[in-house]
């Protein structure tokens, strides 16, 4: 079982991440693009547990919420063996709030990584998993020459894998 509760971008952000998905997958490299799920989108994960009880969910769900504005800035690369690509996320005390927030709020939960903790965690959007090694230059290739960009985080949700169902929490007040 895979949880996790994520920040989603608005809409102009999620459609440059998504023709980012689109340039990827023109270059070849799989990326989320390919994906027909309604539940696949750009998102800045925040939190992941092997399960998030439903006394979390209420919890999540009274937390007050305001759209944060954050930079999406440049290229990453995670791990080696399973190379993932990604566009980091500026960190900006806000962000950084939230995250702590929802961090206290989950972390009680079972199989919450170490990744995730405040002060290990790294903020970014993914664009492609599982990028074989030899496609990785090719892959940067395809969007480095994309500039940093604002947006403006716009919601919360929370995502169950398993079911494949994703809901709204933390709603603006």
């Amino acid at each position: 079982m895979v949880q996790s509760v994520e920040l989603l971008l608005d809409d102009a952000a999620d459609a440059e991440i998504r023709r980012q998905w689109q340039l990827l997958a023109d270059a070849g490299i799989p990326s989320p693009a390919a994906s027909t799920a309604e539940t696949t989108r750009p998102h800045i994960t925040v939190a992941v547990a092997r399960q998030i009880w439903p006394r979390i969910d209420k919890a999540l769900d009274r937390q007050a919420f305001q759209p944060i504005p954050v930079r999406l800035g440049g290229l990453l690369i995670f791990g080696v063996h399973r190379p993932i690509l990604v566009r980091a996320v500026v960190p900006s005390e806000q962000l950084l709030a939230v995250h702590r927030r929802i961090f206290d709020t989950v972390a009680p939960c079972p199989g919450v990584p170490l990744s995730l903790h405040p002060g290990e965690w790294t903020p970014h959007v993914t664009l492609a998993r599982l990028v074989a090694h030899q496609q990785l230059a090719e892959a940067v290739y395809a969007v480095a020459r994309e500039r940093d960009f604002p947006a403006t985080v716009v919601g919360i949700r929370r995502w169950d894998r398993d079911r494949r169902q994703e809901w709204p929490v933390a709603r603006g007040r």
